[in-house]
C-alpha cells in the first residue's frame, strides 16, 4: 500500500516506462499471434493492460482518460501505445491532481471489498507487472525480442559482455 503520492508517482513512472518499453517491440504483424487457445493473443493482453488504467482508478474515484473497458482491441501497436502514453500520463495527473497523502488511507469500494485508495495503487501497478510478465512469454512464442525490466533480458546480457543466464 502506498502512503505517500511521492512514491507513488516514482514507482509509476518507472513501471510505465517499462512497459512502455515492452509494447514499442511488439510489431503488428505479432498483435493476433496465438499458439495457443488457452492464452490471450498479444493485442488482447496489451489492450487489457491499457483498458485497466481508467477502469480501476475509475472504480475509486478518478477520473483517468483511456478507452472504454468494453472496447476491442485496436488492429495497430501504433494505437494501443497511444491509448497507453495517454491513460498512464492521465493517471499521474488524476492522482497528483485529486488525492493527497492523507487520502491514501481512505477506503473505496473495488469489486465488492473495501480497499484502501493507497492499497488500489499498489494493485495497479502488481496488476501491471503480472501482465507483462505473461506478455514477454507470448512475444518470444511471436518471435519478438524481450526488453529488460528489472534486470537484463536475454538478449540484453550481451551488452555486459556476459553469456545469458540459464
Amino acid at each position: 500500500m502506498y502512503r505517500k503520492i511521492e512514491d507513488f508517482i516514482t514507482d509509476w513512472s518507472y513501471e510505465s516506462e517499462s512497459t512502455l518499453k515492452m509494447l514499442k517491440n511488439i510489431s503488428t504483424e505479432a498483435l493476433n499471434k496465438k499458439d495457443n487457445e488457452n492464452v490471450r493473443s498479444i493485442a488482447r493482453l496489451t489492450w487489457h493492460i491499457t483498458i485497466t488504467m481508467s477502469e480501476m482508478l475509475g472504480k475509486a474515484g478518478l477520473s483517468v482518460t483511456g478507452p472504454d473497458e468494453h472496447s476491442h482491441p485496436p488492429a495497430k501497436i501504433e494505437e494501443i501505445i497511444s491509448a497507453y502514453e495517454s491513460s498512464a500520463k492521465s493517471v499521474t495527473e488524476q492522482v497528483k491532481k485529486n488525492w493527497t497523502d492523507a487520502a491514501l488511507a481512505e477506503e473505496v469500494n473495488m469489486y465488492g471489498e473495501n480497499w484502501k485508495k493507497g492499497t488500489v495503487l499498489a494493485i495497479l501497478i502488481r496488476h501491471q507487472a503480472h501482465h507483462r510478465g505473461q506478455l514477454t512469454v507470448l512475444m518470444r512464442h511471436a518471435g519478438l525480442k524481450v526488453p529488460g525490466v528489472y534486470g537484463p533480458s536475454k538478449e540484453e546480457w550481451a551488452v555486459f559482455n556476459m553469456p545469458a543466464a540459464e
